[in-house]
């Protein structure tokens, strides 16, 4: 049997956090631990993956930018490089997309979202005033209005991973939230530098999340969680 502590490491790690055949970046996950370490290598991988993208599938608008031809971009979006927007997203009025930004097929960037430094996994929604920083989030998992993550801790220092009694240095100053499979984050939630949201939980609305919160569970306080059945 696995204590509490050893089944709440276990559900950070990548291939319990997030299903990789939903991503063309499965490749930048191979040979780590943790998600977060893929972190330093999203804007390189979007470029060895848009060089390789057919032509006949997806524009190539501007330097190191790649659109699906299918793919609906309004024309006040704003997209930097390096990006890769895949087959069937939605890019809405005044989205902001910074660069080393990996989008998925099917995903929605809202209405003046920001992204900077992504990976979205398929399905992935941020459809209103959303920030998403330095962070993934995986296979349909929903960030409601106004959710943002958080990606510098307010005194600047590395951000660190709190697992229930463990802390992971991880030597990065600018690391916002991993979010699992499937999870659904609250509108106006703020998740801090360093959050991470396990597989299929669900995060109260204007909630302040710092931590861990494990997997298919209902995050209604820090001391108030509840579990789904799986």
């Amino acid at each position: 049997m696995f204590t509490k502590q050893e089944l709440l490491e276990m559900d950070i790690e990548i291939p319990n956090l997030f299903n990789l055949q939903y991503t063309r970046a499965a490749a930048l996950f191979e040979g780590l631990k943790y998600p977060w370490e893929a972190l330093p290598g999203i804007g390189e991988t979007i470029l060895k993956i848009g060089a390789s993208l057919p032509e006949d599938e997806f524009d190539h608008p501007a330097e190191d930018v790649w659109i699906a031809k299918d793919a609906k971009v309004w024309p006040t979006a704003w997209i930097t490089g390096p990006c890769i927007i895949d087959h069937g997203t939605e890019v809405r009025h005044c989205a902001f997309i910074r660069g080393n930004a990996l989008v998925g097929k099917n995903c929605v960037v809202g209405n003046s979202v920001e992204l900077k430094n992504v990976i979205l996994f398929d399905n992935v929604q941020t459809p209103h005033y959303n920030y998403v920083g330095d962070s993934i989030l995986g296979y349909r998992a929903h960030m409601g209005a106004g959710s943002i993550t958080s990606n510098v801790k307010s005194d600047r220092f590395p951000v660190i991973v709190h697992i229930g009694e463990r802390d992971i240095e991880t030597g990065m100053k600018k690391f916002g939230a991993m979010i699992g499979d499937q999870a659904e984050i609250g509108c106006n939630t703020v998740l801090n530098p360093g959050s991470i949201v396990g597989r299929a939980s669900t995060v109260y609305p204007v909630s302040c999340v710092r931590g861990t919160v494990p997997a298919y569970a209902i995050y209604k306080e820090a001391d108030n969680i509840a579990y789904k059945m799986k």
